[in-house]
């Protein structure tokens, strides 16, 4: 898998597969990717930035994938498989200005430890209770949550489309 993905066009395609409806033809495919890598809207690239992509997909990319068993291509027609789901995992969209939500939650996880553990032994005063320290972490973790919830949703809408849903 991670020689599959160590390709940033193949790690657009099956982004793509993983937003746009299916069955996707090969062109829609090749605009989605070159939208992505352009860092441009579909109405926003150029023919030749998607002819580029294009034929990089369909002499290299495309075979790649299918030996993989990510998707099934018949013709210019591409049909993601089950196993595209499998690759999720490596696959975190994690903007230049941001980190993982995973080290996120781990570095939370982490502070809500030695808080915790700080209170055990008795470094905070007995002023502060035990449930206010476990209403602030739950607070903590379900505002982190849904701020995680919405940015997930923005970027699945984003890159479904390239931020062009008319395209």
């Amino acid at each position: 898998m991670f020689s599959l993905l160590s390709n940033q066009r193949r790690r657009y395609a099956v982004q793509a597969c993983q937003h746009l409806d299916t069955p996707i033809e090969l062109g829609e495919l090749a605009e989605y990717v070159a939208a992505e890598e352009c860092g441009k809207s579909i109405s926003e690239i150029t023919s030749e930035e998607r002819r580029r992509v294009y034929t990089s997909l369909q002499q290299v990319h495309i075979d790649k994938l299918e030996e993989a068993g990510v998707i099934e291509c018949d013709r210019k027609t591409i049909e993601p498989t089950d196993r595209l789901e499998e690759l999720e995992f490596y696959l975190e969209v994690v903007p230049g200005d941001e980190i993982p939500w995973a080290e996120y939650y781990l570095g939370l996880s982490g502070v809500a430890a030695v808080v915790t553990a700080g209170a055990w032994v008795g470094i905070y005063p007995d002023a502060v209770p035990a449930v206010a320290l476990l209403a602030l972490f739950v607070g903590v973790f379900a505002v982190s949550a849904g701020m995680h919830y919405v940015q997930t949703k923005r970027h699945k809408l984003d890159a479904g489309l390239g931020g062009d849903a008319d395209a």
